[in-house]
């Protein structure tokens, strides 16, 4: 196996981190501690699957060496063929997921969460409905992943479609089952307004932002503006009565960031700041990525919002992704969350470009 030596040096930091955990003086720093915590989390998955690749090798071996024995009827020579064969595909089985997590762990932001942001391009109300399809499919996603969600800010149409919605994802591979999605998406089909039966075609453009602490994104307070208003919407009188809407404006970059949905002002000022932060992060990251043009058209899961990444078609039930130009007929099974046959053609994709660098 070419990943050897890296797998080694993985098992070898896995014993490390053990050894740092059951350390008082660690312990009582929890920053540290917590850290290390997560590192063991998304490393301890691989040792355990190396030691079983290990195993099935060592299993695969003694086989193949009793095949090759002289004076064997014909019976136990089957039966070891079968075994032999058995053990094969499945030291290849596992060698496929060791390879897929690699492929995230290489990924330095493979461990965070998501904040994603849903908004409705062209095609007015349509748009806007489709949107809320989206919101949908992704916390049905996440569902099935047992991932949290919570909505941190949203703007919605008459209709039970969202001009906006922004909401944070948490949990184990948050980001790398999410981080596909950041792209336009469009949909064709018959808007419920559309009389005549003709077709739309309508866009919705999400962006994914891993999620980061205040220790990575530093915030001057002097360098943040912080408007509070009467928030607008859904919550009753409320809503109307009580400044609790917080609009966070970044001086240095521009950067705008409203939260409503609480009905604390403190709560959503503390949303509004880890989207702040997120954004930031996520500019500094575009910005690399620019200067490395090269590389970024190369892999599939840049982020790059500013083409079309998948279509949503109704009348024939198909989702295409053009980034690998895969289509599926399964639109509502996939708008219903069931995202994975996506996100693992995706990552397969992704994997057989940059298996190369991770090795």
């Amino acid at each position: 196996m070419i990943f050897l030596p890296k797998l080694e040096k993985i098992a070898r930091r896995v014993e490390e981190i053990q050894q740092e955990i059951s350390n008082p003086d660690v312990v009582k720093d929890q920053a540290k501690y917590q850290k290390l915590m997560k590192e063991l989390a998304q490393l301890r998955p691989i040792v355990e699957a190396f030691r079983r690749f290990q195993k099935v090798r060592a299993e695969h071996e003694h086989a193949a060496q009793a095949l090759n024995e002289t004076g064997l009827d014909a019976e136990f020579k089957a039966l070891y063929q079968e075994e032999t064969a058995k053990l094969a595909e499945e030291q290849k089985a596992i060698a496929s997921e060791i390879e897929s997590m690699l492929l995230r762990e290489s990924d330095p932001n493979a461990s965070r969460d998501v904040i994603l942001e849903i908004r409705a391009g062209t095609g007015g109300e349509e748009a806007a409905l489709f949107a809320a399809d989206l919101f949908r499919m992704y916390t049905r996603f996440a569902d099935e992943h047992k991932l949290a969600y919570e909505v941190m800010s949203s703007s919605t149409t008459g209709r039970g479609g969202f001009k906006e919605v922004i909401f944070g994802v948490n949990g184990a591979g948050a980001y790398s089952l999410f981080k596909y999605e950041s792209g336009i998406h469009r949909v064709q089909r018959v808007p419920e307004t559309e009389a005549s039966g003709r077709i739309h075609t309508s866009a919705v453009t999400v962006a994914v932002l891993p999620e980061v602490d205040e220790s990575e994104i530093a915030l001057d307070p002097n360098d943040i503006k912080i408007d509070v208003f009467r928030a607008s919407g859904a919550g009753g009188q409320h809503v109307n009565k009580t400044e609790s809407a917080v609009r966070l404006t970044h001086i240095p970059t521009g950067l705008v960031v409203s939260c409503q949905d609480e009905r604390s002002q403190h709560k959503n000022k503390a949303k509004a700041m880890r989207v702040l932060r997120a954004r930031l992060y996520d500019a500094n990251v575009q910005k690399q990525q620019q200067e490395q043009a090269k590389q970024r058209k190369e892999q599939v899961g840049t982020g790059d919002r500013s083409g079309k990444i998948r279509t949503y078609n109704f009348p024939d039930q198909r989702v295409t992704d053009h980034r690998i130009g895969l289509t599926l007929h399964a639109l509502n099974d996939i708008l219903d969350g069931h995202l994975d046959p996506l996100v693992q053609a995706l990552e397969q994709s992704e994997k057989e470009r940059r298996l190369t660098d991770v090795a």
